[in-house]
């Protein structure tokens, strides 16, 4: 009876200093802002609630990135008291799909470093639709067919900016050591063409082989193009 009766008081004295702590709620943890144009700033408003029964103290709110603010109205907060919490994305430079975290440490003994998550797809105004470059390869893949070993074998990619804006090929990397690429400029203006040159070393390998070449440009829709080479090495 007495054990039982300690418990009750340890369990009883646990239950009311939880209800005594502070607890940080966040009633909307995630938001999407869909589409936006690249250059616009959004902002959407979290809230932030004090559910427990002591004063909530917001100690840092520090976002993921330099492109993301996010600024509390009060960082001291009574119990059932709540403070919104606005986080601005400035979309300026970026492009595509985006996912940025807000983590928010307070002295909430439960849950010391809550987080908030914003998303957004970027795209380009309708303006600049074709004011970036655009890398256009007339074909990815190329089959040398049957090769004796110890062969080096070469074909030449062709590719051609179909972008309003100059083409800057930034990094060609190729799969293995057995494969080097030359391209014919590393800059291309808007309607020029230009010429990637494959060389692939047979010696050592036997029978089916296939390597790549990735091309990195700073084409902003697809920045990373990618190539293939097969042969049959008898």
């Amino acid at each position: 009876m007495r054990k039982t009766f300690y418990f009750i008081i340890l369990f009883t004295s646990f239950s009311f200093a939880q209800l005594l702590s502070p607890k940080l709620i966040l009633q909307q943890e995630e938001y999407d802002f869909g589409d936006i144009k690249q250059g616009e700033k959004v902002s959407h408003t979290f809230v932030l609630t004090n559910g427990g029964g002591d004063l909530l103290k917001i100690e840092q709110v520090r976002p993921s990135c330099g492109c993301t603010a996010a600024l509390p109205e009060k960082t001291e907060l009574a119990p059932g008291e709540s403070t919104n919490l606005s986080v601005t994305f400035n979309s300026a430079g970026r492009f595509g799909k985006q996912k940025k975290i807000v983590r928010i440490k307070s002295n909430d003994p439960d849950r010391l470093e809550a987080m908030l998550t914003i998303k957004a797809n970027v795209i380009l105004p309708d303006s600049d639709k074709t004011s970036y470059p655009k890398l256009n390869f007339f074909e990815t893949e190329h089959n040398f067919g049957t090769v004796n070993e110890g062969k080096v074998v070469e074909y030449i990619f062709g590719f051609e900016n179909n972008g309003n804006a100059q083409l800057k090929i930034k990094d060609v990397k190729t799969s293995c050591g057995c494969t080097a690429a030359l391209v014919s400029s590393k800059l291309v203006e808007p309607g020029d063409k230009g010429t990637l040159k494959v060389e692939l070393d047979t010696s050592n390998i036997k029978g089916k082989m296939s390597r790549t070449v990735s091309v990195n440009s700073n084409d902003p829709k697809d920045p990373v193009k990618i190539l293939t080479v097969y042969a049959q090495v008898q």
